[in-house]
């Protein structure tokens, strides 16, 4: 019995020495400002953000949830529909499930922190970052000191980043001056593209002509600027899919994946990364 729970003992001290600790970063914001003054409710994609955490989670690895500032964040409730689940309604109701386990929405209980006490614990606890889609991250993560800050260290340290949908324009924080070159972007003003950290990097994220498609979400508003736009003119190569379909790219420790249907790919590529 003694040699059985010694080997159970090393087995187990063996799986955990292969744990990886995931940083999932979130939006705060659970609106976007749109042209007009207009605002659109949002948050994060349920399956965006679900089935690669799930899949992490699956596997043994360690989760840790954060925001700019530390709020919950919101699901956005177009996500809550069984067609970004390939039409499975067990499998929606158990990345449901999960989700109201964690308790990440919880306003009062949610696990989350914020990316100042990510720094404080040192970004060398973590060992991926993963940032899924949903339109929130085009309101606060594309202009987040902090998050720039994060990415940069990443970067540098060759560090697996994810992102996928709309979660690609997280990048631009780690611009020189992102909010500049947002506000620039927003108010239609030429921009040129500095040297900067993922100049020239491969990309892939939610498309135009997606955006075209989804517009009437948007509660007849108009996005400020979309995307692939936004990362093109930052000096990334885009590229895609058909609308709609999977598609992933990876360039150098970056992963980005097109939109909702890209995520379990994303998920996959992080799960295989973090397993060397």
């Amino acid at each position: 019995m003694l040699k059985k729970l010694t080997l159970a003992a090393l087995l187990a001290l063996a799986y955990n020495a292969q744990a990886a600790n995931v940083l999932v970063v979130l939006s705060d914001e659970h609106s976007l400002d749109l042209k007009a003054g207009k605002t659109y409710a949002t948050g994060f994609y349920m399956n965006e953000l679900m089935q690669p955490v799930k899949m992490l989670l699956d596997a043994g690895h360690s989760v840790t949830f954060a925001t700019p500032n530390g709020k919950a964040p919101a699901v956005d409730k177009n996500s809550l529909n069984v067609m970004f689940f390939g039409g499975d309604q067990a499998a929606m109701d158990a990345h449901q499930q999960l989700l109201d386990k964690l308790r990440i929405t919880d306003p009062v209980n949610s696990p989350v922190i914020s990316l100042a006490r990510v720094e404080q614990q040192g970004y060398a606890k973590y060992d991926a970052i993963y940032v899924p889609g949903g339109h929130a991250p085009m309101q606060d993560l594309l202009v987040s000191e902090s998050l720039g800050k994060l990415l940069r260290n990443f970067h540098d340290a060759n560090k697996t980043t994810a992102l996928v949908c709309h979660g690609p324009i997280s990048l631009l924080s780690a611009m020189p001056d992102a909010k500049g070159f947002t506000a620039k972007l927003a108010a239609q003003k030429p921009v040129k593209a500095p040297h900067w950290t993922y100049s020239g990097y491969k990309v892939a994220v939610f498309t135009d002509t997606e955006e075209e498609a989804s517009k009437g979400q948007l509660g007849g508003g108009d996005m400020k600027f979309w995307p692939q736009d936004a990362l093109t003119a930052a000096g990334l190569k885009f590229s895609k899919a058909g609308d709609w379909q999977s598609y992933m790219v990876t360039d150098r420790e970056l992963i980005t994946g097109q939109n909702p249907a890209s995520a379990p790919a994303v998920g996959a590529e992080l799960l295989k990364r973090l397993a060397h």
